[in-house]
This record gives C-alpha cells, sequence and structure tokens, in this order.
C-alpha cells in the first residue's frame, strides 16, 4: 500500500512543522529527499517473514537460513515501495513542488508533497508515475525469472518481488482515494469541471466504497467456498479498509481547507498595532492601544524602528498590580528576518511565507516597508476551521 500527499492539504498550512526526528529513522536522502522509516515497519517485517519463510523452506530446503531469507524479501519488498515513492516525488520536483520527506510505515509509504499540483494533468502525471514503475519493475522481473534457476535463493527472490511489484502497482491503480488511482479520479473530474474539491469527492466516495469492497470480499468468498472467513486474512481485511476510509475522509476535510487558502488574504487578518518605545511600560501601551483601537503593540527603538512584538499572553501573565512598572520589551519577542511579511501576500503564497519561517507573530509591512499591522498564526490557523 502506497500513497503521496500534500501536508498542505491535510493540517492547516499554517502550522508548524514537526520535527523530523519524529518521522522515524532517518535512513538516506536520495535525490536531497529524507526517507524515513518508522519502528511499525518492523512489525511488518516480522510478519512477512514468518508467513514467507515455510514457502522458502519447502522450496530451497535451508532450514534456519531460511528466516534469513524471507527477512531479505521483506526488506526488499519495502526497497520497491521506496522506488514506487521516489517516482511520486521526484516527477512533483520536475514541476517545481517541494517534497518534504518519504515516510515507510507498515502498510507502504508516502510521499509528503508540501503543495498541490497547478493542473489536473500534472496531478494525474505524477500520481501515475508510482503505478507505473511498479508495473515496469514487474515487467523487468517478470523477464528477469526467466534467466535464472527457479530453484535458487535468487530465483525465489525475484519471482517474489515481480508479483509483489505487480500486485502493488494494480492495487494503486483502484480508483478511490487515498490511493493512487483515486487521484487520477480527481485529476480527470478536475479537468473535466474545472473544480479541484468535485474531483476530491468524487475519488473519496470511490474510496470509502472500495473500503467496503476490501471487507467484503474475503466474507464473499468464504461464503461462496461454504467456510467461515481466515481470521487472519480478516483482520488485515479490516485494518487495510479502515486506512483507506480514513484516508478518503482525511481527503476530504483536506479538500474543505484547499478552499479556503485562496480567500486568506494578510492585510485582512492583520491586527491594527501601536506603536511604543521599549522603556514604555505594560500598562502604559495596554493603555494607548485601547485608546487607539488596536490588536497588537509593536516595540520601537530610539529611530522608531520596530524592533519585537508584545506577545500578548506574556502581557497578560504580568500581574496588574506590576504593569506600570514591568517595560514591555520584557514582554516581547524579537522581529526576526523571517518574521517580516508583506502586507499584500495572499492564498498559497501567505502559506508559503509563513511555513519557511514559522513564528507566532508577524510584522507586516507595506512595499515600501512600512510597518502596517501584526499577523498572528493563531489567526491564520482560525480562519480554516471557521465555518
Amino acid at each position: 500500500m502506497t500513497e503521496h500527499g500534500n501536508t498542505t492539504s491535510s493540517e492547516p498550512p499554517a502550522t508548524p512543522r514537526p520535527p523530523e526526528r519524529g518521522s522515524g529513522w532517518l535512513m538516506a536522502r536520495p535525490f536531497g529527499i529524507p526517507v524515513y522509516v518508522t519502528p511499525s515497519w518492523l512489525v511488518i517485517a516480522v510478519i512477512i517473514t514468518l508467513l514467507y519463510q515455510p514457502m522458502v523452506d519447502r522450496t530451497l530446503a535451508l532450514g534456519p537460513a531460511s528466516y534469513l531469507v524471507a527477512f531479505v524479501f521483506a526488506v526488499l519488498l519495502y526497497v520497491s515501495v521506496l522506488i514506487h515513492e521516489l517516482a511520486h516525488s521526484v516527477v512533483a520536483r520536475m514541476f517545481g513542488l517541494p517534497v518534504r520527506r518519504i515516510t515507510l510505515y507498515m502498510l507502504g509509504g508516502v510521499s509528503e508533497i508540501e503543495r498541490e499540483a497547478r493542473s489536473p494533468g500534472r496531478e494525474f502525471l505524477i500520481a501515475f508515475s508510482g503505478p507505473l514503475l511498479s508495473l515496469v519493475l514487474a515487467a523487468v522481473g517478470f523477464v528477469a525469472y526467466w534467466f535464472v534457476e527457479p530453484q535458487t535463493i535468487v530465483g525465489v527472490l525475484i519471482w517474489q518481488l515481480w508479483v509483489a511489484n505487480l500486485l502493488v502497482g494494480v492495487f494503486n491503480l483502484l480508483p478511490g482515494l487515498p490511493l493512487d488511482g483515486g487521484r487520477m479520479v480527481r485529476a480527470a473530474v478536475w479537468g473535466l469541471t474545472r473544480r479541484p474539491a468535485a474531483g476530491t469527492v468524487v475519488a473519496a466516495w470511490g474510496g470509502r466504497v472500495l473500503a467496503v469492497c476490501v471487507v467484503a470480499l474475503p466474507v464473499l468468498l468464504a461464503l461462496r467456498d461454504g467456510t467461515s472467513p481466515n481470521l487472519f486474512g480478516l483482520l488485515w481485511a479490516v485494518l487495510l479498509a479502515s486506512f483507506i476510509w480514513m484516508g478518503a475522509g482525511s481527503a476530504l476535510r483536506a479538500s474543505r481547507l484547499r478552499e479556503r487558502v485562496p480567500t486568506l488574504r494578510a492585510r485582512a487578518m492583520a491586527a491594527a498595532a501601536v506603536h511604543v518605545p521599549a522603556d514604555t511600560s505594560v500598562a502604559e501601551a495596554q493603555r494607548r492601544m485601547a485608546e487607539a483601537g488596536a490588536g497588537a503593540i509593536v516595540v520601537t527603538d530610539t529611530a522608531g524602528t520596530p524592533t519585537s512584538i508584545v506577545n500578548a499572553a506574556a502581557a497578560a501573565a504580568v500581574p496588574e498590580a506590576r504593569r506600570p512598572w514591568v517595560p514591555v520589551s520584557s514582554v516581547a519577542r524579537a522581529i526576526t528576518r523571517g518574521a517580516v511579511v508583506r502586507a499584500g501576500l495572499e492564498g498559497e503564497d501567505l502559506l508559503d511565507a509563513m511555513r519557511a519561517h514559522p513564528a507566532s507573530e508577524y510584522l507586516l509591512v507595506e512595499d515600501d516597508g512600512t510597518a502596517m499591522g501584526v499577523l498572528r498564526t493563531a489567526d491564520v490557523e482560525a480562519a480554516f476551521t471557521r465555518r
């Protein structure tokens, strides 16, 4: 199971990124793209090894060494998944889309592409590249299998790998999100209707129908044969279906967030600010802010240049009796270069600027450098949660 995703679709884009160390173990950086493996991969590697070992032993009679061969297959299988994800990521980069990382986990892998493709054609090509490469690997493995001795370690591994890549390629072409086939459906509907959201709705409901079919299939096959469903197979089907159902739901929520992106305007969300010298007391600064009907306080140097922004929570935490004696500079955060944002930024350009330099507040400036207000990250996030 593999997928590729836009992280800007699954969370408020202005939210600072989580630390990469929380993504698992950093294994490599092919093409400069960090590849992480989560601890859950060890679980599936053990399962694959235990399930595959009896077949290896029956074919090769290696004894305990058959466990090692089975584990090598588990590793090679996930190398195939990595290649599948690299196809998504490399094509995305060709279209100028930033790729945060690739993560391999229990059910496969995910390419975290930070922006949505600008056209349905590009979205289709990014989605199709993964299954296409998997099918190419399956074809290469199928041909190679005819040139090796089947009853050897190499022969057994090649046979399993071409079959596994065939299954990965075909399964990911199924028409439902979050699978690649679902993204291809989304791109097709987007192209026909000129509405990305319409494509997401169609593909997401396709994913939910697919999830129901995944659970129903082992039950129907058992009923047809007059037997009870295999417990392991049924549990695996439920796990897979849950992943697909949740992925489809996440895509629907992400679509609603994406629709709000073009409506974001830095100037409209900014809080008017009063400018005060660094030695102004918290009480006096708050009085001036209230008198001006402003929503933020900017601290300036002797030349009147903004140097920091008062943090509202920190100022409120100062006991009221002490506010006349505490300077605002002690409850303010310095304005770094990244915390200065142009007031005219809108939509994705605004979010890109905020992602590049995560902060709780930003100083908004006009094109000529004049300060016009303060933009708070919390206000941008609130724009995504308002109904």
